[in-house]
């Protein structure tokens, strides 16, 4: 059964601002760190972060750069900066949590999953192990498990030309995200950004080794039905029945419980 939720915002520390969403009671919370997509923020993604800390996670939230709610132009070194804020949330989870009431010393700082979507996807697979277009090794040790929400594929010759020069950052390497993920990929997910159909978005599992689960959702266009915000207005696919499935099969799967998909929302890929 889902718990209350407590939610404090803004929590502003020394290079990063955040959201935290917790249960109000237990112990040994696990700890999810959410990056946000292109021009997100803190408040946004509600029907994830909501649901996960309803049940049993904790829930930070930064607001990156690129955010709407800053206003500010965007950085060539954003991506950089994107990935240095997340590193920075866990290592300030004693801090995060003495911010919120009531949460000091239930956090369980052994376990902790990172994930995200679209930009975010990609900036929260660094900390797993996928590599920067120059080679660049982010990995965090810290992080056991992922959720990659619409992550975009490889760069190069997948890229349109306008992608390949504004967003050189978008040509991870997955053959170094060893880390345990589940990827999440919508088969109508049609990106401007790519000379390929929906399949791009399951590069992170194809090209991946280790434990991978890849969860692909029917009819589902890169919103996922919703999942950025309720009544969100750049939602092109609501759906709130997948917005459900995405909340149970990733809440199951962070939990490590069995997971199920409705076979007429989806299916589920191992290896």
């Amino acid at each position: 059964m889902p718990t209350p939720v407590v939610s404090v915002h803004p929590i502003a520390l020394p290079g990063l601002t955040a959201r935290v969403c917790a249960p109000v009671t237990g112990t040994g919370l696990p700890v999810i760190v959410f990056s946000h997509g292109f021009g997100q923020s803190a408040r946004s993604y509600e029907p994830l972060a909501g649901h996960w800390a309803a049940h049993g996670f904790v829930v930070v939230q930064p607001t990156h750069p690129d955010s709407r709610t800053l206003n500010r132009p965007l950085d060539p070194d954003t991506w950089r900066t994107r990935i240095t804020e997340l590193s920075r949330a866990i290592d300030e989870l004693d801090a995060l949590a003495a911010a919120v009431p009531g949460l000091s010393g239930r956090v369980d700082r052994t376990r902790v999953a990172v994930a995200g979507h679209s930009w975010g996807a990609q900036t929260a697979s660094t900390l797993l192990g996928a590599r920067t277009p120059s080679g660049e090794d982010f990995t965090d040790p810290r992080v056991s498990a992922g959720v990659l929400l619409a992550i975009t594929g490889r760069g190069g010759a997948d890229l349109t030309p306008f992608a390949a020069e504004h967003f050189p950052f978008m040509s991870p390497d997955f053959e170094g995200m060893k880390t345990p993920a589940l990827i999440v990929a919508g088969d109508h997910d049609q990106s401007a950004l790519s000379t390929r159909g929906p399949d791009w978005f399951t590069d992170a599992y194809h090209l991946s080794p280790g434990a991978k689960t890849l969860l692909t959702l029917f009819g589902a266009e890169h919103s996922l039905g919703g999942i950025s915000g309720y009544e969100s207005a750049e939602t092109t696919d609501e759906n709130p029945a997948r917005v459900a499935l995405i909340q149970r099969v990733t809440t199951s799967y962070l939990h490590g419980e069995p997971l199920d998909v409705d076979e007429t929302l989806g299916s589920l890929t191992s290896k």
